[in-house]
């Protein structure tokens, strides 16, 4: 398993749109941007929305539970403060309850191998400083017994 506890991590420095994410975040709650007009989540934040470009935007929490949506495993890195964790698998979530907003993390507490298209995480919260936390993800309690949603197709062999 990748050593975390090695690992010197940059520090996002909030701004006026992110502020919010980072608040909730040190909490110990996830909370993406939703439209107020469309209702469309966003991740990252942006002063407009995405999709109808409003400018009404609120946080709200969500569960932080989801599918890993793409994945790549980090073999080599370009920044030293990474390399106690190499081999590791850097994910891109699609959220339960934030459907087309995607989020990046890394996943924690399993081994790299274990990142699958379609294998169900849920956020942990990764307290970096007293200012910020980051959301992360593990693999969801059952997650190695999960199927694939409906709209993957089915990836093994058998009868």
């Amino acid at each position: 398993m990748s050593d975390w506890s090695k690992v010197t991590r940059p520090i996002p420095v909030p701004n006026e749109w992110t502020k919010p994410f980072w608040d909730a975040a040190r909490r110990g709650v996830l909370e993406l941007q939703r439209c107020q007009s469309c209702g469309h989540f966003q991740h990252p934040p942006y002063a407009t929305c995405t999709q109808c470009v409003a400018t009404d935007l609120r946080f709200e929490a969500v569960r932080g539970r989801g599918t890993i949506y793409a994945y790549t495993i980090m073999y080599h890195t370009g920044d030293k403060r990474f390399a106690a964790a190499v081999p590791y698998a850097s994910i891109i979530v699609e959220l339960d309850d934030a459907p087309g907003a995607l989020m990046a993390g890394n996943l924690l507490e399993a081994e790299y191998t274990e990142a699958k298209v379609g294998r169900r995480v849920e956020v942990i919260f990764e307290k970096l400083n007293d200012d910020i936390t980051l959301p992360q993800f593990r693999l969801a309690s059952g997650a190695a017994e999960a199927s694939p949603p409906p709209n993957l197709p089915h990836q093994g062999g058998g009868a």
